[in-house]
C-alpha cells in the first residue's frame, strides 16, 4: 500500500495536512506521565522483547486531557446503504497524544462520535466497547485489546466491524494491519461469525467487496477503488474492492477501464465518467508518478479544459493505492492546461494527500 505524499498545487478538494504526528507532538510543553507499569505508545516505538506480551494499557482515568485545538481525523463509519466509508471529523488534539485510541473510541455506537455523526451515518463497533490497550509492533501490526462488550454484535456486522477498524487505523502511515485481542487474549477468529484473523487484518482483505461471477479469480486481482456517493448535501467517497482481470497485460489500464465502467448496480455509488472516456496511450511510470493521457471525453467542459473534481479524485484515490504509485499526472489530448472546476490549474502530479489526511502515529 502506497502511503507516501508529494506536495500538490491545485488540489481540488479540501486538503488536510496533519502536522501533529506523534513525534512532533512530544515536544509540547506539558508532558503527561503514563500509568505505572504501562509502556507509552505516543511515538509507538516498540520494544521487540515484549512482542508476545499483553498490549499496553496507556489509558488512565485520572488523566486530565487539555484540548488545545481540533484536527481532522478519518473515521470509517457505516453509511445509509450499509457501506463502510470514511468521514473526516474534527476531533480534539490531545496533549496525551492518544490518537489511535481516540479514533477507535469514535467508532463505538453510543460513544463520543454520536453528536458528531454526519447525516445518514452510524458508528460500527458494539455499544459499550472499551479500548483496553494498544501496541504497535515494529512490523506495522497494531494490536488492539478490547473489552468483552465488543462481542455483542450480529453475524452480518462482523466484516463491517473489521473493515472499519482496519481502514481507520491504517490511514496512519506506519500501521499496516490490525490484530485483535479481547480482555488480554489474542483472537484467531472473530467471536461471532468466525472470520479468520490470526495473522491480522489489513487493507489487502478489501472493503465493501463486490463479488462477481464473470471474473476469473485465477487471472484477476482484488483492487480497492473509490467512487463518490452522496446523502443530502454530504458528498463522500466509498471504497469498493473489485476483482479486475488483467486481460490487456497492463493492470493500470484494467483498473482505469473498471473505474470507467463503474462498480455495478448494487453499490449505490455515483458514476462520474462520460461514456466514451478512454485512454489514448498506455500508462507509464516514472519516479513514482503514473502518467495517463485521455481523450477529450473525460472533460466536463471541453471549451474551458475543465476536468470534474469527482473524476480527478476517483482516479487519484484509486491509483495511489497501487504499489509504487505516489502521484498521478493526468493529461488530455489537444489540451495544453487542465483545470479543476474552481479554475485551479494542474501544474503538478496529484497525490492522495490532496484529498485525505495522512500522518504517522
Amino acid at each position: 500500500m502506497n502511503k507516501k505524499g508529494i506536495l500538490v498545487t491545485g488540489a481540488i478538494t479540501l486538503t488536510f495536512i496533519l502536522s501533529g504526528c506523534f513525534q512532533g507532538e512530544q515536544s509540547m510543553e506539558q508532558e503527561i506521565d503514563p500509568p505505572q507499569n504501562a509502556e507509552a505508545v505516543d511515538n509507538l516505538e516498540t520494544d521487540t522483547s515484549k512482542e508476545d506480551s499483553e498490549p499496553v494499557n496507556d489509558v488512565s482515568e485520572d488523566k486530565q486531557e487539555v484540548v488545545t485545538e481540533y484536527v481532522p481525523r478519518e473515521l470509517y463509519l457505516l453509511d445509509k446503504n450499509g457501506m463502510v466509508a470514511a468521514q473526516t471529523i474534527e476531533l480534539p488534539q490531545l496533549e496525551s497524544n492518544e490518537i489511535a485510541e481516540q479514533v477507535l473510541k469514535h467508532l463505538v455506537k453510543g460513544g463520543p462520535v454520536t453528536s458528531l455523526l454526519p447525516n445518514g451515518f452510524q458508528a460500527v463497533l458494539p455499544e459499550g466497547t472499551e479500548i483496553l490497550g494498544l501496541d504497535l509492533k515494529e512490523d506495522g501490526t497494531m494490536v488492539v485489546d478490547v473489552s468483552e462488550e465488543f462481542t455483542n454484535y450480529e453475524p452480518n456486522e462482523e466484516i463491517k466491524i473489521l473493515e472499519s477498524m482496519t481502514f481507520t487505523l491504517t490511514q496512519f502511515e506506519n500501521v499496516e494491519k490490525v490484530q485483535l485481542w479481547i480482555n488480554g487474549h489474542p483472537q484467531q477468529t472473530m467471536p461471532v461469525n468466525g472470520t479468520p484473523i490470526g495473522d491480522g487484518y489489513s487493507r489487502e482483505n478489501g472493503i465493501n467487496v463486490v463479488q462477481s461471477d464473470t471474473v476469473d479469480l485465477l487471472t484477476s486481482k482484488a483492487v480497492t477503488m473509490y467512487y463518490p456517493a452522496e446523502h443530502n448535501e454530504n458528498r463522500y467517497y466509498v471504497p469498493v474492492t473489485q476483482y479486475v482481470e488483467n486481460n490487456e497485460g497492463d493492470m493500470f489500464q484494467s483498473i482505469i477501464q473498471s473505474l470507467i465502467n463503474g462498480p455495478g448496480y448494487n453499490t449505490n455509488v455515483l458514476h462520474v465518467f462520460n461514456t466514451n472516456t478512454m485512454l489514448t496511450s498506455e500508462p507509464t511510470m516514472e519516479d513514482g508518478v503514473l502518467n495517463l493521457t485521455f481523450n477529450e471525453e473525460i472533460l466536463k467542459d471541453t471549451e474551458q479544459s475543465v476536468i470534474a473534481d469527482e473524476v480527478m479524485e476517483t482516479l487519484v484515490r484509486t491509483l495511489t493505492e497501487q504499489e509504487g504509485v505516489e502521484a498521478v499526472d493526468i493529461k488530455v489530448e489537444n489540451v495544453e492546461q487542465l483545470v479543476s472546476e474552481s479554475g485551479q490549474t494542474y501544474d503538478e502530479p496529484v497525490t492522495k494527500e490532496a484529498f485525505s489526511p495522512t500522518e504517522k502515529l
